[in-house]
């Protein structure tokens, strides 16, 4: 390197797969209400990794793919569930995500309650609950 050049630098681009298959792994953990420590837990995991799978920039081993869908209770295949439909890099927004994190973020646990009964009605299906 000649005084003045900078250093090149490698950036690692993510995978688009890898990028699909986290953004469906945090959808699921969300949907099922578990924390990224919740899943790193019966992973023997840090929650860091399961984030770094969550962002795509760790690729989940088949074997890894294999347990999540264990724990989530989803077929293996869940997470490649409209790998082909992205016709676009635009992230699509999942309005059951979005349900999810505002009910988590309410603190009020009756009213948390009421509002799980209200979509159980609504819906006619019945939420498991934990606890």
């Amino acid at each position: 390197m000649t005084m003045g050049q900078q250093p090149e630098v490698l950036v690692i681009m993510s995978h688009p797969v890898d990028v699909h298959v986290g953004k469906k792994l945090k959808q699921i953990r969300t949907l099922r209400r578990l924390s990224q420590t919740d899943v790193a837990k019966q992973l023997n995991l840090s929650f860091q990794q399961i984030q770094k799978y969550e962002i795509g920039s760790n690729r989940v081993a088949a074997s890894r793919l294999f347990e999540l869908s264990q724990i989530l209770n989803v077929a293996p295949s869940y997470f490649f569930e409209g790998l082909h439909d992205n016709t676009n890099d635009a992230p699509k927004s999942d309005p059951s995500v979005e349900i999810v994190s505002a009910l988590a973020s309410i603190r009020d646990d009756g009213v948390k309650s009421r509002i799980v009964t209200f979509i159980e009605d609504v819906s006619g299906v019945t939420v498991a609950r934990q606890g």
